[in-house]
C-alpha cells in the first residue's frame, strides 16, 4: 500500500492526528510576529537602511552643496527665498528699532547690508531655482540640507555598525570556536590575551588609535575608524562562543560525527557553530547600536569623521555649539540617531525572545 502525501508530509501526535511540522526558524519567526514592538523596530530599521543606501536615487539635495545665504534656515514647507526673505524683514526692523534707540554707525552699515540683500533676493527668487528649494528640516551653518546631512550621515553610522559588528564576529566567532574546540595550550593563551584586552580601557585604546594616526583623507579616515573600533570589539563575543562549543562540544552528535572521520575544521564549522547561530544573532543586534554610539563619541571628540563628510556623531556635535539659536541642528540628527537605536534594540530583546527555545512556554 502506497504512503499518502499527507502521511509524508505530517507528524502524528499523540492522539493519532496529523500535525504539520515546524522548523526552527518558522516557529521563531511565528513568536516574533507576536512582539509588535520587535516588529516595528524592523520596520524601522529596514526603512532605515532602505533610505540611507538609496538615497542617491531618492530626490534629495546634496548634502556639500552650500548656500550662504540659506544659512541657519528653520524647518519650514515654505520655499526657502521667502524664509530667506522673511527672516531678512525681521533682522530690518530689528535694525531699525536699535538705531533709533541708538543711533549707531555700525548698525546703519548692518541695515544698509540687509536692505541690498533684501533686494538682490527679491529679484533672484523666481528665477533662481536654489531659492525654490523647501527644507523640511532646516540648514545648517553653510546653507546645507539638514535632512539630507542627517541621511548621508546615516549612511556614514550604519555602515561603521554594521562593518563592526561583521569584523568583530568573524573574528570572534572562529577564535572563541577554535578555543572552545581544541582547549589546552590554545584556549589558554587566547584566554589569556582576551583577559590582558579586557583589562585595558576599550575607547582609550581607540581614541589613542585614531590621535596616532593623523591623515587628511576623510576616506582614509573613515577606514582607521572601521579598524580601530573593530580591532578591539571581537573580545565578548568569542568568549560567548568559546562558551557555547565547550558546552556542546561532547554531544551525541559531534561524537558521531568525529565517529565518521569528520575534520575539525568540518565539525566547527558545519556542527558546532550552527548551534550557535542564534547566540550568534542576538548578540550582534545588540552589539550593532553600541558600535554606533562609540563612532559618535569619537566623532563627538573630533576623532571621528571630517568634512566634507558627515555622521551622526559630527552632526549632533556641530548641532551642540548652537543649540541655543538653532535647535534643529541638534534635534534632528539627535533624534534620528535615537529613534534607529532603538528599534535596533527592540529588534535585538525581540529575536532573543524569538529564538530562545524557553520562550516557547512563556508566549
Amino acid at each position: 500500500m502506497p504512503i499518502s502525501t499527507k502521511t509524508k508530509d505530517n507528524a502524528v501526535n499523540e492522539f493519532n492526528q496529523y500535525v504539520k511540522p515546524v522548523s526552527l526558524w518558522a516557529d521563531a519567526w511565528k513568536r516574533l510576529r507576536r512582539n509588535k514592538m520587535a516588529l516595528m523596530g524592523m520596520w524601522i530599521v529596514g526603512i532605515y537602511i532602505f533610505i540611507t543606501f538609496f538615497a542617491g536615487l531618492l530626490p534629495f539635495f546634496s548634502y556639500t552643496d552650500q548656500e550662504l545665504m540659506h544659512a541657519n534656515l528653520p524647518p519650514s514647507f515654505k520655499p526657502a527665498g521667502i524664509v530667506t526673505l522673511e527672516r531678512l524683514e525681521m533682522r530690518k526692523l530689528e535694525l531699525e528699532s536699535a538705531i533709533a534707540q541708538t543711533n549707531r554707525e555700525d548698525l546703519k552699515t548692518d541695515l544698509t547690508r540687509i536692505l541690498l540683500e533684501a533686494e538682490q533676493l527679491k529679484t533672484e527668487i523666481d528665477s533662481n531655482p536654489v531659492h525654490k528649494r523647501v527644507y523640511i528640516l532646516g540648514t545648517d551653518s553653510l546653507g546645507r540640507d539638514m535632512l539630507a546631512r542627517t541621511i548621508y550621515g546615516g549612511q556614514i553610522s550604519i555602515l561603521i555598525g554594521l562593518i563592526g559588528t561583521l569584523t568583530a564576529g568573524l573574528i570572534g566567532i572562529v577564535l572563541g570556536a577554535m578555543g572552545g574546540y581544541f582547549g589546552g595550550w590554545f584556549d589558554n593563551l587566547l584566554g589569556r590575551f582576551v583577559d590582558i584586552m579586557y583589562s585595558l580601557p576599550y575607547m582609550l585604546i581607540v581614541i589613542i588609535i585614531m590621535a596616532m594616526i593623523e591623515t587628511t583623507n576623510p576616506t582614509t579616515k573613515v577606514f582607521v575608524l572601521f579598524i580601530a573600533i573593530a580591532m578591539i570589539s571581537w573580545l565578548t563575543i568569542s568568549r560567548v562562543v568559546r562558551g557555547q562549543v565547550i558546552s556542546i562540544k561532547n554531544s551525541e552528535f559531534v561524537e558521531a560525527a568525529r565517529s565518521m572521520g569528520a575534520s575539525s575544521p568540518r565539525i566547527i564549522f558545519r556542527h558546532l557553530l550552527p548551534n550557535t547561530l542564534t547566540i550568534i544573532i542576538v548578540y550582534s543586534t545588540l552589539s550593532f547600536p553600541s558600535f554606533i554610539m562609540n563612532e559618535s563619541f569619537l566623532s563627538f571628540l573630533g576623532l571621528g569623521v571630517s568634512a566634507p563628510m558627515a555622521s551622526w556623531g559630527t552632526l549632533v556635535s556641530d548641532g551642540v555649539q548652537s543649540m541655543q539659536l538653532y535647535p534643529w541642528r541638534l534635534l534632528v540628527p539627535g533624534a534620528a540617531m535615537t529613534i534607529f537605536l532603538f528599534a535596533m534594540n527592540f529588534m535585538g530583546d525581540g529575536l532573543r525572545d524569538a529564538l530562545d527555545p524557553q520562550s516557547k512556554n512563556r508566549t
